[in-house]
């Protein structure tokens, strides 16, 4: 096998930079008025989610395949991953006219799975965790061989990651705090030994998702920390916390209403860090959005969710004189306190509810949560009986 289980200098760094140039983007640096007036500091956004392929980890792949013999090459290329690193290894495995195969956990989400085939490479979907995925790969590797590229346990994939930091610093040279999503560590590693290096005062913060469970933030949802990144990263970071997926969630409705960046989860904790206002330290800080690939199906449910925390979506319950007109009766007065409906479902058999009256659910948009609390008055002025369910 051909991963290097070291830790990269920032001569390597440097190096790797050197190789990828021209091939993975340098990636812009948004002033975000909204996030920093939110967060009481000034915030700017690295924008790793317009990265090629989506995510910081092609920056890795190329530098890593870029390294291979002749005879690695020709053996084929072999990943394990989440998403992110299957989809980079797959794309710089294309590029360089390389066979891939890539061992993907069940519950990836299928954008990244379909986006690994498109790049060509064979993909296999193995186990529920990462881990599980790793395993294959490693077994696949042992038994028929391949070069297998690791996802953070290798010092030319780690290397790749840390240009961010050179990338970075070169951007925003007053950076106080970088805050830096941690799965299995490599692209913190990497960023964190490339400031350490060049501005050893700034700060620096690890954050991690759904230590104990599941989590939104597939991505970084590694169940067994790395024996090899994680003592390193002890020593580079001023910190390490954790953020919830309710505050996850909020970072990524935010993101997406008032950026206009569309992140994934794990992309989104340094966001959620900030907001919850677990990063410490003060001046200028800039979260890693590192990478941007949410399922569809997932973004749905996640916006959905948020608006519904923030006040813009409210779900109700109450009961009419189940005869003609009563509904636009209810519907008008909704109307009139400026409510969309967007449905309306009867409920009458298997309700325990009199034989004239019908049950109604009502979805509204609304504009935040005085708008709710304004349209709930009004029906209970106007007799109503109201639940609200969301």
């Amino acid at each position: 096998m051909a991963t290097q289980r070291t830790a990269p200098t920032l001569a390597d760094i440097q190096e790797a930079r050197q190789r990828i140039q021209g091939i993975a983007e340098e990636t812009p640096v948004y002033i975000s008025e909204t996030f920093s007036r939110r967060c009481g500091r000034e915030v700017r956004l690295k924008a790793e989610n317009l990265q090629r392929t989506g995510a910081f980890k092609v920056r890795g792949a190329v530098n890593k395949l870029a390294t291979l013999s002749p005879e690695e090459r020709a053996a084929g290329v072999v990943a394990a991953s989440a998403g992110n690193h299957g989809q980079a290894v797959a794309w710089a495995a294309r590029e360089l006219g390389v066979r891939a195969l890539i061992f993907v956990p069940d519950t990836a989400p299928m954008a990244k799975v379909e986006a690994c085939r498109n790049y060509g490479a064979e993909t296999e979907m193995s186990g529920e965790y990462f881990e599980d995925a790793l395993t294959a790969a490693l077994v696949h590797v042992e038994e028929t061989g391949g070069t297998f590229i690791h996802p953070y346990e290798d010092q030319f994939v780690v290397a790749g990651q840390g240009t961010i930091g050179l990338e970075l610093l070169e951007q925003e040279p007053e950076v106080a705090t970088v805050l830096i999503p941690i799965g299995g560590g490599g692209l913190a590693l990497g960023i964190a030994t490339a400031l350490r290096a060049v501005r050893p005062e700034v700060r620096i913060v690890g954050i991690q998702a759904g230590v104990d469970g599941y989590t939104i933030a597939d991505g970084i949802a590694v169940k067994v920390p790395s024996d090899f990144t994680m003592p390193l990263l002890e020593d580079l970071l001023d910190d390490i916390i954790s953020v919830t997926d309710e505050e996850i969630s909020e970072a990524i409705v935010l993101l997406l209403e008032r950026a206009k960046l569309v992140v994934e989860g794990a992309g989104a904790v340094g966001v959620a860090a900030l907001l919850a206002g677990k990063a410490g330290g003060s001046g200028l800080a800039v979260p890693i959005l590192s990478g941007g690939n949410i399922d569809p199906t997932m973004l749905i449910s996640v916006m959905r969710h948020g608006l519904t925390v923030a006040g813009r979506y409210l779900v109700v319950r109450t009961q009419l004189a189940d005869r003609p007109g009563e509904l636009i009766k209810f519907l008008s007065l909704v109307a009139a306190e400026r409510g969309n409906v967007i449905s309306v479902e009867h409920h009458r058999e298997g309700m325990d509810i009199p034989v004239s009256e019908t049950e109604v659910e009502l979805t509204l948009v609304t504009r935040d949560e005085a708008h709710c609390l304004q349209l709930l008055a009004a029906m209970g002025e106007h007799g109503y009986t109201v639940e609200r369910l969301r």
